[in-house]
């Protein structure tokens, strides 16, 4: 945690908290006692902060005899890594999305973004221009689906979709109730309850090339059984049936995939040797195979034979592309 957010946070939990103790802002700033102690002696000189020690709770609050302590603030607020790249990146989803039914709501919403990402010392304009969110691979959305799959679900009503299967080079048409809109590494995608299928499905929005909303009512599919369908399995395409997938990084592509979350469920643990050992269910094996290829030869697939198998197809016919 950087010095500024641990300001942010000492004047966080003493509102929170009222009485907060020494021992308490070292769990909560995770630094030593020496560090904290600087923190608040720099909060009082240079930010006036009206911090005092109360020896009857053995504990910091802020002083009660200061008027204005209430309303009290650090010069600016900062925000953290997280947060500012949350954000920027809402920004910038909004700045994408279409007009449709939530046009009114862009405007207004965009307005207050803006004016909390310039509540600190610099302008948004500064703040947007020096920091950056970048996207890679967004595919283009027409305007008129996006608009027509948003009324559908909104208002609870079924849609008829041509969706073009791009694996599979065809055109088809489905009846479906519109469970949720997803954005997902820069793209869309609509969960949906499939009628001919009786299952859930997913559909990348940019590949429907039309959309009728019908009028008849949705099927309700409840929260909880979209999330074991989706959440389950690895990324967007999860299901409710799984493997356990099981990948070993070399030791210099540790030092970046230990950091990284490929499932909330995940098992990564580093070796003696340095190398990484990473185990996660998975439903479906298309996408996670390009994710695993994208590593070449600095990861392995131990398990499961399927997967393995699948990989090193990709990679056999690669080689022959440059084997000529």
């Amino acid at each position: 945690m950087e010095r500024t957010e641990r300001f942010y946070r000492i004047q966080q939990l003493l509102r929170n908290r009222r009485f907060v103790g020494t021992q308490e802002f070292l769990d909560e700033l995770e630094v030593s006692r020496a560090t904290f102690k600087r923190d608040l002696e720099y909060l009082r000189d240079r930010f006036r902060a009206p911090i005092v020690y109360d020896p009857e709770h053995e504990a910091y609050r802020f002083d009660d005899k200061v008027e204005d302590r209430a309303v009290w603030e650090l010069p600016g607020l900062w925000f953290s890594a997280d947060e500012l790249r949350a954000l920027l990146t809402m920004d910038r989803l909004l700045g994408d999305l279409e007009p449709g039914v939530l046009s009114e709501l862009v405007g207004p919403f965009r307005k207050r973004l803006k004016e909390l990402l310039a509540s600190g010392e610099h302008s948004a304009e500064d703040v947007a221009r020096r920091i950056r969110v970048l996207t890679m691979g967004a595919r283009e959305v027409e305007p008129a689906h996006f608009r027509t799959l948003s009324t559908a679900l909104l208002s609870r009503r079924r849609l008829k979709i041509r969706h073009n299967r791009r694996q599979e080079g065809n055109i088809l048409e489905r009846e479906v109730s519109p469970q949720r809109l997803v954005h997902y590494r820069d793209n869309w995608y609509l969960d949906a309850f499939c009628h001919k299928r009786q299952a859930l499905r997913t559909f990348a929005v940019d590949a429907i090339e039309a959309a009728t909303v019908l009028d008849k009512a949705a099927k309700e599919v409840s929260e909880e059984q979209l999330d074991r369908h989706f959440a389950s399995g690895y990324g967007i395409f999860a299901g409710a049936e799984t493997q356990e997938a099981v990948l070993l990084f070399d030791a210099v592509r540790a030092r970046w995939v230990a950091r990284e979350t490929w499932h909330p469920g995940q098992d990564g643990r580093l070796q003696l040797d340095g190398t990484y050992l990473l185990k996660f269910p998975y439903s479906r094996e298309p996408e996670l195979v390009m994710d695993i290829l994208k590593y070449g030869a600095d990861v392995e697939v131990l398990s499961p034979e399927s997967l393995r198998k699948a990989v090193a197809e990709q990679h056999a016919k690669a080689a022959k592309l440059y084997s000529r």
